[in-house]
């Protein structure tokens, strides 16, 4: 494409962007204003409502107790997602409920919409990326209705007096919290001669970088900490025109000037000196802010949203003096995510914005994302981490010898604020980087980055109890849990037609489980004879995943119980169904296989067929699984010196 036809292309889309842009903003007079109010009153919203409507125009989706995730992992508890949260986080289902649930009682007016949102959580968890997809929110919503220009973009319906107000909620159904700031107090009685109808009213969008609805408090040193970055200050030039009393010497520019009718957000909140914190409360508690100087106090109408680090919070509320502020304030938990699915995703995402360029081998950033969850998982003296780490990704795991499955609503009421300390998402994403660059080949595949992360724990982790504890996940938990994701992916690419050898075994095994629970018999598929159900055949799958004596019983019952409960209810069953089963399965058909090594291990040499045999699994691992060539001969390589070394 030359150079005049690409810009013709971008102008156009500059045309198009323009005209997008083009919405008529409403420029009038508060008597006109109450014309649009006649019609619509959903236009006066309090701040709270506005946030809360905002995100909740883009879709509310229910998880039901049916859905297979939210059964497993929230023990059915119904847990509504936001649509306008999806494929920017996840596994923050419960944070994101928890300040929907806030924001939602907030803009009823309940005792949330005086209180402080703060979100808890350990560096690089998400609560910075949160606030400002929550800030963007309000850019893309309607524009607000304010007094033309009032400083803090006040609500129109201050200009009402107060005499009047009973009388206005009568007749339009609106009730009118609020007064004139000091400015506008003044313009309406030096300009508009008290002619209140008159005064004009305009339509603004908000804007993060104009300063509109959005303010935000960055944490400072005690040295530089002022006030006025709160609530603005008074012009010293003014104070030679007019009287220090005066509202025109006011410069109402402080984060809950600026934050008016939106948001204010405060950044490491608790490294801020208490009297900003008092001013905050005031803030939320009153909604009212003092003003510069000798003024009044100026009505704030605004979400206050705070965040900050657990060691921060644990000092602040440890001190018995700050006990007022505790209470006005809403705790809302951002852990790291305990799902590596939902942690691979974050990676999968973070990637996307980047300009990486290189070749990610398959279970790279699953194993990435298992040694992160680990990290970040308390001891259980239940199960071992590993195993945990499963169950909190949804997996169904059977006890050891045992019918019964492990439950997570057990493993979770072991340990309190679990996922507030481990290895970040920044943590991984930098050992990604290494391992990229590292590499001659333009690749990150599962060893590499394992690599990756052993340097990076042993430069940078600190504490040695921590780096021996992440240290022993990667050499010996996560090394040998992908040799077992290894050894079966090689073996499904050797066997020809595994899936249907799998769904043979699987429908097999659920014939002879079936007749010895209801003690019938099974018929022969080859001879059609009747036969007894071959409890050889189904011990040599159950003892797979440890399945053994009287287990063995209750595991067909509750097999059968569970493929039979889901055909009823119209759903398809296969092979991968039932994890435990899933797993035997699998591991029935990795032990099986004999001659992988022969194929796998170049140390031996192989004839011809076996070399077609070699270049067809090879073909299978890039056409089928996502490898490229250079990560197939990698793996291959690490498998046949790992897994069949000695054969």
């Amino acid at each position: 494409m030359s150079k005049i036809n690409k810009s013709d292309k971008f102008l156009k889309l500059v045309d198009k962007h323009k005209e997008s842009k083009k919405v008529e903003k409403f420029e009038g007079t508060l008597k006109e204003y109450l014309a649009i109010l006649e019609e619509d009153t959903s236009v006066t919203k309090l701040a709270h409502k506005r946030l809360y409507d905002a995100i909740a125009s883009h879709g509310i989706t229910r998880m039901e107790t049916s859905d297979e995730r939210c059964n497993k992992l929230f023990g059915g508890e119904e847990i509504r997602t936001y649509d306008y949260f999806q494929s920017h986080f996840f596994g923050m289902e419960r944070s994101l409920a928890k300040i929907m649930r806030f924001l939602r009682s907030a803009s009823l007016k309940g005792e949330e919409s005086r209180q402080v949102l703060l979100l808890l959580g350990p560096v690089g968890a998400g609560k910075s990326a949160l606030m400002e997809r929550i800030k963007t929110v309000l850019e893309e919503t309607e524009p607000m209705y304010h007094i033309e220009d009032c400083p803090i973009h006040e609500n129109p319906l201050h200009l009402i007096p107060r005499s009047l107000r009973e009388n206005f909620k009568e007749i339009y159904g609106v009730n009118i919290e609020g007064d004139l700031c000091p400015v506008c107090r003044h313009n309406l009685k030096e300009k508009y001669n008290n002619d209140y109808l008159s005064v004009p009213v305009k339509q603004s969008s908000f804007s993060v970088r104009g300063r509109r609805g959005v303010g935000v408090v960055p944490p400072m040193d005690a040295n530089s900490q002022d006030v006025t970055i709160l609530i603005g200050s008074e012009d010293i030039s003014k104070l030679d025109l007019y009287s220090e009393d005066d509202p025109r010497v006011l410069s109402l520019n402080g984060a809950f000037n600026v934050g008016n009718r939106g948001i204010v957000e405060f950044v490491e909140v608790f490294k801020n000196e208490i009297e900003f914190l008092h001013t905050m409360i005031t803030a939320t508690q009153e909604k009212a802010v003092p003003s510069p100087g000798k003024g009044p106090m100026i009505y704030f109408d605004g979400v206050i949203l705070a965040h900050c680090n657990e060691a921060e919070w644990n000092k602040f509320k440890s001190e018995n003096t700050n006990e007022a502020i505790l209470d006005r304030i809403v705790r809302v938990n951002v852990p790291y995510s305990l799902e590596y699915s939902e942690e691979q995703k974050i990676y999968e995402k973070l990637l996307g914005l980047s300009d990486f360029d290189g070749h990610i081998a398959p279970h790279t950033l699953e194993i990435a994302s298992m040694f992160a969850v680990l990290s970040r998982l308390h001891s259980s003296n239940k199960v071992d981490p590993l195993t945990k780490m499963k169950i909190y990704n949804g997996k169904d795991v059977i006890e050891q010898g045992h019918v019964k499955k492990v439950d997570i609503t057990d493993l979770r009421e072991e340990t309190r604020d679990e996922g507030m300390t481990g290895i970040s998402t920044r943590f991984i994403m930098k050992a990604i980087d290494a391992a990229l660059s590292d590499s001659d080949k333009n690749m990150v595949t599962p060893i590499s980055i394992r690599d990756a992360l052993i340097k990076q724990v042993k430069d940078q982790i600190v504490v040695e109890d921590d780096r021996n504890r992440y240290l022993d996940f990667l050499g010996k938990t996560l090394h040998d849990e992908y040799m077992r994701i290894l050894e079966k992916e090689i073996t499904k690419a050797f066997v020809s037609a595994y899936d249907e050898q799998a769904e043979s075994l699987f429908n097999n095994y659920l014939d002879h489980a079936e007749a010895f629970v209801n003690l019938t018999t099974v018929k022969d598929s080859v001879t059609n004879e009747e036969i007894r159900p071959d409890e050889n055949f189904m011990a040599s799958i159950e003892e797979q995943i440890g399945i053994v004596g009287t287990a063995k019983e209750n595991f067909r019952i509750d097999i059968t119980s569970y493929m039979f409960s889901k055909l009823r209810r119209g759903e398809k069953v296969s092979w991968q169904s039932y994890t435990p089963l899933k797993e035997a399965i699998e591991n029935k058909l990795t032990s099986s296989v004999r001659d992988i090594s022969r194929i796998v291990t170049k140390s031996k040499s192989r004839d011809k067929k076996q070399q077609g045999k070699y270049n067809e699994m090879v073909k299978t691992l890039i056409d089928e699984y996502g490898y490229n060539e250079a990560s197939a001969e990698e793996v291959i390589k690490f498998a046949s010196n790992n897994l069949w070394r000695d054969s």
